[in-house]
């Protein structure tokens, strides 16, 4: 299959460009109007597909639910938003609970339903700090314990690629080097750690920071805290939720400035909420609301809970409400989330020998066709 287009997102550049695609992967990349052509797209968009690394749910269905059904739904539905990977994220819960939760989404990785792939599996929790808990349930909140995430690790088959911590809480780093050695990126999060902590957690094997300015220490003048910590250390990949509502556009437009084009991830940290509506939702045992802002927060209080973001308005968002440069804001999506997942060399970019994952978006940056795989997963 041969598909083109005069907007083809290569080497960080808009070039008119043809993708051969055979076998699941793109084989060779060719100057426009090269060969006869499957399909042309005219001026439309053609990038890499979007990757979702901190998401809980959609559609009526969350990670810590367990369900096969709900989880094929999610990934069936997803790639109208572009997405093309994502990694099914927990929420603090009990070990029975969280043990379950990492199962089903191996057992349903392995079948390789029909949609997006699942590539990690991100734990957020249960090692985090209570002042900054968030939406967390506080009962269930513990001290870093090096065994029970190997139990979790080995529960997941090794698909457990992403998890949140507070690092304050692991004074001498064995645990960070202990998960690091098992190739599991380790964020920061729901964290109260210092300026100096969270350098000292990276320089010893952390890799960035969860939904950056969300569940952490602020920065101060004087003490820059975690995140100060989080925009002053450019090698730290920095997630942040594009919603406008959990961080102002002035700000997501600071954290690209400082960070630069390769280590801003966007997330949509979307809970089951996200394609149903406003409501109450129960999210890791607690209610939570859905207001008409599309935010969640925890029930009768005005405390962020997650998101509803559609992935491809959070790329729509970045460019034209943060005024964040093109290409900063399509790495964020794209090339930046598979270097978290150590997947760069088959993901994120559109090159010849990587995986065909592929969105199509117009001028408004509605997704009119998303292919994983090379295989057509949604047309609008």
């Amino acid at each position: 299959m041969i598909i083109q287009s005069t907007r083809v997102y290569l080497e960080e550049l808009w070039v008119s460009a043809q993708l051969e695609i055979e076998d699941g992967k793109i084989i060779t990349i060719w100057p426009y109007n090269t060969k006869e052509v499957d399909k042309d797209y005219g001026d439309h968009r053609i990038l890499p597909g979007f990757i979702d690394t901190h998401c809980h749910g959609a559609f009526a269905f969350d990670t810590n639910d367990a369900d096969e059904e709900g989880l094929v739904r999610w990934l069936k539905q997803i790639p109208q938003e572009g997405v093309t990977s994502l990694c099914p994220t927990t929420i603090t819960q009990s070990e029975e609970v969280l043990t379950k939760a990492l199962q089903k989404v191996a057992e349903v990785a392995e079948k390789k339903p029909d949609g997006a792939q699942i590539v990690g599996i991100h734990l957020e929790g249960p090692y985090l700090c209570t002042l900054y808990k968030g939406a967390q349930p506080e009962k269930y909140i513990i001290m870093p314990d090096i065994e029970q995430f190997k139990r979790y690790y080995d529960a997941s088959k090794g698909l457990l690629k992403i998890m949140t911590m507070a690092v304050e809480n692991d004074k001498n780093y064995t645990f960070i080097k202990e998960v690091k050695k098992m190739g599991v990126s380790i964020n920061i999060g729901h964290s109260a750690a210092t300026y100096a902590e969270s350098l000292f957690a990276l320089a010893n094997g952390a890799n960035g920071f969860t939904h950056t300015f969300n569940g952490m220490s602020p920065f101060n003048h004087r003490e820059p805290n975690l995140a100060g910590a989080a925009m002053q250390i450019r090698d730290g990949y920095s997630e942040i939720i594009t919603d406008g509502i959990h961080v102002s556009w002035p700000v997501v437009n600071l954290l690209f400035r400082t960070k630069g084009k390769d280590h801003v991830v966007m997330i949509t940290d979307a809970l089951q909420a996200k394609g149903v509506g406003e409501g109450r939702y129960v999210f890791g045992g607690q209610e939570i609301d859905i207001k008409a802002n599309g935010g969640a927060y925890l029930a009768n209080s005005n405390s962020l809970a997650g998101s509803t973001l559609r992935f491809n308005q959070s790329l729509k968002n970045v460019i034209e409400l943060a005024g964040v440069e093109e290409v900063s804001a399509i790495n964020a999506c794209t090339i930046n989330p598979a270097k978290v997942l150590h997947i760069e060399h088959v993901k994120g970019r559109l090159r010849s020998g990587y995986d065909a994952d592929i969105v199509v978006l117009d001028r408004d940056y509605e997704v009119l066709e998303t292919y994983v795989l090379g295989q057509s997963v949604y047309q609008k």
